[in-house]
């Protein structure tokens, strides 16, 4: 055996496995700890010191950065006009136990822009606070498209704690935005609802961003908002303790919602104690809002927020909002603050029925100790808007306003009033309210129910997670109810 020629081979192999991995094309992993320097390799034995050395490495296609854990790194990280792929993603992490905090200061912590297959996970994200310095959001996602946010906490920015502008085939999954001004999580594009597309937002939860000291002449304060965008799942997330510092009297934020939007599903969400600035609007639960289209929100939670639990807006200048669909949620004790005073409020300052119409509200449990189940505003012009098989309780009327020139149809709903049986605008019967109104029938008989549904333990939610709407029982009917085929 030649050993001289395998003990030079075993002398050259650690060599050539070094330039490889430091020869363009390759994949390489770069570390940074507040105990290195920039002029070391960036391994994890001898890392960089700063995002300033981060942003100076043009990365390629399967390259990570790591820092370390519990430190603080200062500065915007700049991933821009950089492409890994589906198979070999570009991946910014923490390593060791916990994660790394990046403190965007005054500005954005992270900001990518048209950057594609891309990885953030595992990292906390801070700025100086929404009135003590910051002026921007933490995560900015523009232009981009492939990228996938993972465990994030966010905190301490003035606009959102996550914004995705104009992007497509984004996911943000258990990201934690709290403490920021105008919102936790913002989805927007520039005019067209093309603009974002096909994101998923899992998992989230947006709490305390109570708005935007800067922002005089619009909403702030929202938990999560969508808007020009197509192909929009909000899934599993919470949104709680949002917009009560809107620096503004008018429209007001809301705990999940979306406008000038088409394919947004809403589902599986907790929206829960949201509010407004003092004499502001809305601060509901949930929002279909204007210009949304073949949009739906189904099998969500909202409780006592300021507004209403479930809002349907059309708002002068948006585009037409037609074909969506609200069923099988829940709404306690919502509403009892701002204009609304209802469960679920319609309101459409446009004016124009053909603006807003073909809705379907379903298969809900509105219940409201307080205000009113359903309330109109006085500017509500539509049509095709259809309740049905919905079990509506209020307080004592179950209607504020009126359903607009009788536009609405109403089949198979349950009504009961908690103070006096039955209530809608001064009528005690529905009989009576059927007759007048047209509504409740079907062939010519009442298709209406006047019945108590003797919930289980109705007005007692306290969920505080969206995990936990699947066992909660509040709201269960008894054996044998006929409500019960209602909500199938």
């Amino acid at each position: 055996m030649n050993l001289k020629k395998y003990f030079f081979a075993f002398l050259i192999l650690p060599a050539a496995l070094f330039l490889c991995a430091h020869t363009p094309g390759y994949s390489k992993s770069y570390y940074v700890n507040l105990n290195g320097r920039d002029n070391n390799p960036g391994t994890m034995v001898s890392p960089f010191k700063t995002i300033r050395k981060i942003n100076s490495i043009h990365l390629n296609a399967g390259d990570a950065i790591y820092f370390k854990s519990g430190q603080v790194f200062s500065g915007t990280i700049k991933l821009g006009n950089i492409a890994g792929s589906k198979a070999k993603q570009i991946v910014l992490s923490s390593y060791g136990a916990g994660k790394a905090i990046i403190n965007g200061d005054s500005v954005t912590a992270i900001s990518l822009y048209k950057a594609k297959f891309v990885t953030i996970r595992n990292l906390k994200l801070t700025g100086l606070g929404r009135k003590t310095g910051n002026r921007q959001s933490g995560l900015a996602i523009i232009n981009s498209n492939d990228i996938n946010a993972t465990d994030l906490d966010i905190s301490g920015f003035q606009k959102a704690g996550l914004l995705i502008d104009s992007s497509s085939y984004i996911t943000a999954n258990n990201i934690f935005a709290h403490d920021n001004g105008s919102a936790g999580i913002t989805v927007e594009g520039r005019n067209s609802k093309k603009d974002s597309r096909n994101i998923h937002i899992i998992n989230c939860r947006a709490e305390n961003n109570p708005g935007d000291p800067t922002k005089l002449d619009n909403h702030s304060g929202n938990g999560i908002v969508v808007g020009h965008c197509t192909n929009v799942v909000i899934d599993l997330c919470t949104a709680t303790n949002n917009g009560w510092d809107m620096p503004r009297i008018g429209n007001g934020p809301v705990g999940i919602w979306c406008y000038e939007a088409d394919s947004v599903l809403i589902q599986h969400c907790l929206s829960y104690r949201n509010k407004t600035s003092k004499g502001g609007a809305d601060g509901g639960g949930f929002d279909l809002d204007g210009g949304t289209t073949n949009s739906i929100i189904q099998y969500c939670f909202s409780y006592e927020n300021q507004g209403s639990g479930y809002c349907i807006f059309q708002y002068w200048g948006a585009s037409p909002f037609y074909n969506n669909i609200i069923r099988y949620n829940i709404t306690e004790n919502d509403g009892t603050v701002s204009d609304s005073q209802a469960g679920m409020y319609v309101w459409n300052s446009s004016g124009d029925a053909n603006q807003f119409y073909n809705t379907k509200v379903y298969g809900n449990i509105v219940y409201n100790s307080k205000v009113a189940a359903l309330s109109f505003s006085e500017k509500s012009m539509n049509k095709g808007f259809d309740f049905h098989n919905n079990i509506f309780v209020g307080m004592d009327s179950l209607i504020i306003g009126k359903d607009i020139l009788g536009k609405c149809t109403f089949t198979a709903n349950n009504w009961w009033s908690l103070k006096s049986g039955f209530n809608i605008n001064g009528i005690k019967s529905l009989k009576a309210w059927a007759e007048k109104t047209g509504k409740e029938q079907k062939d010519g008989k009442i298709a209406g129910l006047n019945e108590n549904p003797r919930f289980k333990n109705p007005g007692t939610a306290n969920l505080t997670s969206a995990s936990q709407i699947a066992s909660f029982t509040g709201y269960k009917l008894p054996e044998g109810s006929k409500l019960r085929k209602l909500l199938k």
